[in-house]
Parts: C-alpha cells; structure tokens; sequence
C-alpha cells in the first residue's frame, strides 16, 4: 500500500488555497475555494489529478485496496483444487487490480513522495500481465514472480513509511511494508513442489496481507476523522511519530 500524506487540518488549508488532504477533508467540491473550477483550486489538466489525489488518499479506497487482496486469499484457500493455470489467473487478477489501486493512491502523494508510489503499482501491472499472457508457466516462475513483486513492493513501501513527514499510525504502515518484505522473501525461499502447496502458501499471504491493509485503512480513517474533530484550531505541531 501506499503511504498517505498526513491529513491537513481545516486552518492549515485557509492559508493554502487548493491545499487537500486525503479523505475529503481538503477543499470542498467542484466550485469551491479549494475544488476544481474555485479560485483556489485547480483548473484544466490537474482537475483529473486533483480529484485522482482526493481518490486516492481516501480511507474506502485503501479499504478497496485490501479487500483486492483478501478476495483472491479466500478464494485460493477455500478452493486448493485449483489447478495451476487457475491460480495464475487468480493471481494475475489480484496484480492488475492492486495495480490499479495502487497507481491512484500514489496521487495522493506529494512531490517526490510520489515515485516511490508509482513505481510498485507499475510492478504490480506488469507482473499482472506476465501471469495473465502466460498462465501455464511452471509453479518456480509463479512464485518467482509473485514473490519478487511482494518484496519489492514491501521495500518501497517501508522507504516511504520511514521518510514521510508527519505520517499518522507509522506504525501500521510500516507493519504493512515488513509482512510485505517477508510474504516476498518466504515465497522465495521455501520451494513449492505442487500447485496445491503454492496455492495454500500465496492463499495465507494473501489473506494476511489483506488483514494488514484494511487495519491501514481503518487507521487512516481515524486519522481523518480526528482531523475533522479539530475544526478551525490548528492541531499541536507534531512531536512524535505516530
């Protein structure tokens, strides 16, 4: 998942007009201040990127996001007859769809906090493709590639958790990026001899990792509910990591 920006209060927007903050708790609608078409907000071109980065930095599109994962977990547990051609597109599926969520979470992200969230969502598409145009490849190439996107993914995720300014429950971001990192190193490293072996093992990861990501998403609602709760007063500046 990607690391969201920490929610900006309703003061810190009044002195940056067309400021937002994840979640809609930046500037109002279209014809607002801070919306597409106000005086404040974007206008032409970065009307799709302004509503993209509200989009993505609200906490149902991370809920969706884990829900993409825990789908094909359930799926691939309750179902260990799959064969292995089933699998790859179960798993091919799972990828193109995180793929997708993942780029419009990234766009929540602000300068070069922004890369570091693209480029795992371009991973994720890519390996989605890979299984997708060849479902019938060997169960080393399945777990090759899954496990590489896991743990690249995992990394990139834990760079940004650790250098993202002022991120509210850290802690559960990075917890998501260390399952991430080991999810990708197991599957590497314990060979599976069988379809039914791997599916079972990407099945528990998968399950897992979907847990983790909609305890993010829950964590970034209270995040942005908390924010809402400070009306116009300026919230304490921050002296703690979260």
């Amino acid at each position: 998942m990607s690391a969201p920006h920490a929610p900006e209060s309703p003061a810190g927007r009044e002195h940056r007009p067309g400021a937002t903050a994840p979640g809609g708790t930046g500037a109002g609608p279209l014809g607002d201040p801070g919306g597409p078409g106000g005086p404040g907000g974007p206008s032409g071109d970065t009307a799709g990127v302004y509503a993209l980065a509200r989009l993505g930095g609200s906490w149902p599109w991370l809920l969706g996001s884990a829900v993409a994962t825990l789908v094909p977990g359930v799926l691939v547990l309750v179902w260990p007859e799959a064969t292995l051609h089933v699998l790859a597109v179960l798993i091919g599926l799972y990828l193109l769809v995180n793929g997708a969520f993942r780029f419009v979470a990234a766009f929540s992200l602000k300068g070069h906090d922004r890369l570091p969230g693209l480029l795992p969502a371009v991973l994720y598409v890519l390996a989605g493709v890979l299984c997708l145009r060849n479902p019938l490849q060997t169960i080393a190439a399945l777990s090759l590639v899954v496990g590489a996107v896991w743990l690249v993914s995992g990394i990139l995720t834990l760079y940004a958790a650790l250098t993202t300014e002022n991120l509210p429950h850290r802690g559960v971001v990075l917890g998501v990026a260390v399952l991430g990192i080991v999810a990708g190193a197991v599957v590497l490293a314990v060979p599976a001899e069988s379809a039914r072996a791997l599916t079972r093992l990407l099945g528990l990861w998968l399950v897992l990792l979907g847990l983790a990501e909609a305890v993010a998403a829950l964590a970034w609602r209270s995040a942005l509910t908390r924010t809402r709760a400070s009306g116009p007063h300026p919230p304490a500046p921050a002296t703690r990591h979260v």
